[in-house]
């Protein structure tokens, strides 16, 4: 009786690069537009309601200006990458789910908005959009888990590079 083996997804540096593409344009956008545009068009993403728990539902730094962007910038960005539009638009907002799930974990932790929380302000960011595009994008659970190990790596670094040139309040 032979057994058949799953073969691994190759996981090429092609495609780490356009994931990550991905996930800066869903992730950096909304910081960009933040800087650019302050408060202007950016309606809490909450509308300013709190949880059962007295504290906000999510916080004054999930905005829809934010959300909108994230799948907007990722819904253009993803055919220059060789993907359709609705695989852009759907990876920009898994990754926007994924970060108003972290905010509303975060809030009931009782970090206030923009604080940090290692990997709780990373993964579901990333993790989210892989999991629900992994097919489109060929991926496999140890793909996955790769991109999220080098995305939460490379964000830490990148968010320090942000501050640094005074795109960012913090280096987180």
């Amino acid at each position: 009786m032979e057994t058949e083996v799953a073969e691994a997804v190759m996981l090429s540096p092609l495609l780490v690069v356009k994931v990550l593409l991905l996930a800066l344009m869903a992730n950096g956008g909304p910081i960009l537009a933040k800087r650019l545009l302050g408060e202007r068009f950016a309606p809490r993403l909450d509308g300013g309601l709190t949880f059962v728990d007295g504290r906000p539902l999510l916080g004054a730094s999930k905005t829809v200006r934010g959300v909108v962007l994230a799948v907007l910038g990722c819904a253009l960005l993803a055919p220059l990458l060789g993907y359709s539009w609705l695989l852009g638009a759907t990876f920009g907002a898994m990754s926007m789910l994924g970060d108003a799930f972290s905010s509303f974990v975060k809030r009931r932790f009782g970090v206030p908005p923009s604080g940090r929380f290692l990997a709780l302000d990373q993964i579901p960011e990333i993790l989210l959009p892989l999991w629900v595009c992994r097919q489109d994008l060929g991926l496999d659970a140890a793909a996955i888990l790769v991109l999220v190990v080098l995305f939460v790596g490379g964000s830490l670094l990148l968010s320090r590079f942000m501050f640094r040139i005074g795109v960012k309040n913090r280096p987180y």
